[in-house]
């Protein structure tokens, strides 16, 4: 009997503890690279659980977390409605952003045959978990506005290089370095914001991590 009871008794702790960990509800100020990172989880992986095609997350809104253990579901339920740094991301970035590096500069281009900029910031923010327009102009209206004294790694940047408005972006590493696809040099690559040519033709940053 009382082998029994305390199965019946394990069994439920168990079921209490993967109830309580199985949800997250997304709070104000929440996103969903944030929610990931908590919860120890890619955020593509947190993508899947739910079904979803980007990362646009609406307060209330209940995400599957894949029965995470209990101690994560506690972290996950206390992350700040607006975090005072991006610098534990950091590394995360570069990584994705460093998988695209070197590679080829074609305009129009999305294969492996070469890229264009706003190809290589969709490759880059797709090992976020982040879906993103094609067009560098369509990038620029995503996410919320960044001054650009309070650019964080992940934030994308933009610039008029043909005088026409946003015709370039990038993906900001920090320090004053971003990744892009050049075409002067024809290929992706790391540079300084800092540069003449690229200081005098900032447009501004959007924030969608």
């Amino acid at each position: 009997m009382n082998a029994l009871r305390a199965m019946i008794l394990t069994a439920a702790a168990l079921i209490g503890s993967s109830a309580l960990a199985a949800t997250y509800t997304v709070k104000p100020g929440d996103t969903l690279y944030q929610i990931a990172q908590k919860a120890s989880l890619d955020p593509a992986q947190l993508l899947k659980l739910n079904g979803l095609s980007s990362s646009t997350i609406q307060v209330g809104q209940k995400l599957n977390l894949g029965g995470v253990g209990e101690g994560t579901a506690t972290s996950v339920r206390n992350i700040p409605a607006t975090p005072a740094s991006h610098s534990g991301n950091g590394n995360t970035v570069r990584a994705a952003a460093a998988r695209f590096l070197n590679i080829r500069y074609v305009l129009g281009g999305s294969g492996a045959g070469g890229i264009d900029c706003s190809a290589y910031t969709r490759a880059v923010f797709q090992q976020l978990g982040v879906s993103l327009p094609r067009t560098a102009r369509a990038q620029f209206g995503v996410g919320s506005a960044v001054s650009r004294g309070n650019l964080q790694s992940g934030d994308l940047v933009f610039f008029n290089t043909l005088g026409g408005g946003v015709s370039h972006v990038g993906v900001y590493l920090g320090d004053g370095q971003f990744a892009n696809a050049n075409s002067y040099n024809g290929r992706t690559m790391i540079e300084s914001m800092t540069t003449t040519y690229w200081a005098t033709r900032y447009v501004g940053a959007r924030r969608v991590l």
